[in-house]
């Protein structure tokens, strides 16, 4: 990794197949002190996240070769990339597009045009979240069932199991307090915080992805109110 990066507060990789749009955000970003890796589309995208391993990814989600789904796909799938925060920047807002994105792993889903001091501000807020990881406490057994924030990993009677961040963060909230009801609301606060805005399906998506990982069992609905982790 370059040298002058070091003492940068962060690196961030940069996937978007517009150079005006790369060319545009890069300087922002070094503004603000951060080391900008680039890519052109989501294969190159992936290449340069196994060369340079930044905190952040900032991608695009039309992009040739391997849109940006794919790469996020790609990224998670891999052991190092279970941590790293990944967010999309893309001009389509719907509905379906955004929960294909969190479907793959992402963290978060701005919609373009977006104003500097707002990228910013978001940009932020997943790194900040993702340094807090270290401050996690130790690992937590229910049921043959184990949770570990200072490995991030998933264990469930023995076997490893490859788990996004976000799903992760959703999971270990509900093991602290096993048999306890969550709400939305609680949940939300917990994983996502408050600079970056998710809707209740967001929520839904994460659940149903953990139970098709850990079973069924271990997590109940409480409809109209939330989840619980069952001991």
């Amino acid at each position: 990794m370059n040298r002058e990066w070091m003492d940068k507060q962060a690196v961030i990789l940069l996937v978007d197949d517009d150079a005006d749009i790369r060319e545009l955000i890069h300087y922002h970003l070094a503004q603000e002190g951060y080391g900008v890796v680039e890519a052109e589309d989501g294969a190159k995208g992936l290449k340069q996240f196994i060369e340079h391993q930044p905190q952040l990814v900032l991608m695009d989600v039309m992009m040739p070769h391997m849109n940006g789904v794919e790469a996020c796909k790609a990224i998670r799938a891999r052991g190092d990339g279970q941590a790293v925060a990944i967010a999309f920047l893309s001009a389509r807002g719907e509905d379906y597009s955004q929960l294909a994105g969190f479907e793959a792993g992402a963290d978060d889903y701005i919609t373009k045009p977006i104003q500097p001091n707002v990228l910013i501000s978001r940009v932020k807020a997943l790194l900040r979240r993702t340094t807090h990881e270290s401050k996690k406490p130790s690992a937590i057994d229910v049921a043959g069932l184990r949770i570990n924030p200072d490995t991030f990993i998933v264990t469930l009677d023995g076997k490893s199991l490859a788990l996004p961040r976000k799903e992760f963060e959703l999971l270990h909230l509900l093991a602290t307090r096993p048999g306890s009801v969550f709400t939305r609301e609680v949940i939300l606060q917990g994983v996502w915080g408050d600079d970056v805005i998710v809707g209740d399906r967001t929520i839904d998506v994460h659940i149903r992805r953990i139970r098709e990982k850990i079973g069924q069992a271990f997590i109940t609905t409480i409809k109209g109110v939330g989840y619980k982790l069952t001991p």
